[in-house]
């Protein structure tokens, strides 16, 4: 999935945790960050920490690959 902004990111995040049956509580129990956070990272908002995005990525079992432009597959 290319991800183009905010939006995108937190769509592919919160298809990941409902593809794994986690609900927000038990994905902020498990990390420790607020259920409030999570659904402002679900629903893109573009001021949530990198640090914990990067965090919940990884712990959906999700990658992140940046390439330069034309280098798709």
């Amino acid at each position: 999935m290319k991800i183009i902004d905010t939006k995108s990111l937190g769509k592919a995040i919160r298809d990941r945790r409902k593809e794994l049956h986690y609900t927000q509580t038990y994905l902020s129990e498990f990390t420790g960050f607020s259920v409030s956070f999570i659904s402002d990272l679900e629903r893109g908002k573009p001021t949530v920490e990198l640090e914990k995005t990067l965090k919940i990525i990884n712990m959906l079992g999700l990658d992140i690959l940046i390439e330069k432009r034309g280098q798709y597959e």
